[in-house]
């Protein structure tokens, strides 16, 4: 899947470019989230090189509208497109899609975990979990871990993280926010710290079938999936960022475009050396850096905590997840 000569790709490279010379035809990827966003543009592009891509989506209805480019160009280059119906809030619907793919048995080269919400009010799933835990990180874990014999030997699998797991460590004694006050991104970076920590997890433990995962963060996207953040929030947010670069002698922040937010996801899904992201956060379309426990969360710099990559974490989560969900992988 590697490219054969290395190029050198950064935060401005698009799907288009990572992809330039890409024959997919032949490889079989899952994206979920694909109704809007980086989903759409991630399954747009590695349908436009070929593959047979299957998108998971809650609402198939409003995800057979938004796809129907990405139909057109998998038709053009000799690829395929299908839909499935996966909602990651409620286990009932997971295992139900999971169990219609295992029967259907065919396997996948890539799985691209992409669908998340960010910064919700406080709420739960349909199993009682906090809604950006249990969506984010429990969803996909339950979906991913079932269909996992379906990934064959030189597979990845991709979880969309984000910058936001600076806002907190996973908090394996209270992941419901029962006895700790809830904070939209307080959540948000616990849910997106849990994305990570379960790459590192399932790289371990599927490495020695040729099989590895990696986290990525896409970037600054204007997306949908701001819908619950109001426009001051996110003003104050963009502000915040500002002066802290400012502070530092560097250029103000700047938004990706949709191309260029999905372009790391492609590079590290199958672009990229399998050695060179298992087990990695990837950003900008290269591995991350370990940064400083005291770097400030809102500098919209590169970097990664230590605590999503500590590989006791991971396993302490894996473990807790299984908990939670009532099910052992």
């Amino acid at each position: 899947m590697a490219q054969a000569i290395a190029e050198t790709f950064g935060a401005t490279s698009t799907t288009d470019e990572v992809l330039s010379g890409i024959d997919l035809r032949g490889k079989r990827i899952l994206v979920t989230g694909v109704s809007a966003g980086l989903g759409i543009e991630t399954a747009r592009s590695l349908a436009a090189h070929g593959a047979n891509v299957v998108g998971a989506a809650r609402d198939l209805t409003k995800a057979l509208v938004a796809t129907n480019q990405v139909a057109k160009e998998a038709v053009a280059a000799g690829g395929t497109f299908e839909l499935i119906q996966l909602d990651l809030a409620d286990l009932k619907s997971v295992r139900a899609s999971a169990d219609a793919l295992l029967n259907e048995g065919k396997f996948f080269d890539v799985i691209i975990a992409n669908a998340g919400v960010m910064a919700t009010p406080f709420g739960h799933t349909a199993d009682g979990f906090e809604t950006q835990f249990g969506t984010n990180h429990l969803g996909h874990f339950v979906f991913v871990n079932r269909i996992a014999p379906l990934l064959r030997s030189g597979g990845r699998l991709i979880n969309l993280s984000s910058a936001g797991h600076r806002y907190g460590n996973v908090d394996l004694d209270d992941p419901n926010f029962e006895r700790t006050p809830y904070d939209p991104f307080v959540a948000y970076g616990r849910s997106k710290t849990a994305n990570i920590l379960f790459a590192v997890e399932f790289d371990r433990r599927h490495r020695s079938r040729g099989v590895r995962a990696a986290a990525v963060h896409p970037g600054g996207i204007q997306t949908e999936l701001g819908r619950y953040m109001d426009e001051g929030m996110l003003q104050g947010l963009v502000d915040r960022i500002n002066q802290q670069l400012a502070d530092a002698g560097k250029p103000p922040f700047q938004w990706k475009s949709i191309p260029q937010g999905s372009a790391t996801s492609v590079w590290a899904g199958v672009v990229a050396e399998a050695d060179e992201v298992g087990g990695q956060y990837c950003e900008n379309c290269h591995v991350g850096h370990v940064v400083p426990a005291d770097t400030p969360i809102t500098v919209v710099s590169e970097g990664v905590r230590a605590y999503a990559l500590d590989p006791k974490n991971a396993e302490a989560l894996w473990k807790k997840s299984e908990e939670m969900v009532g099910e052992t992988f």
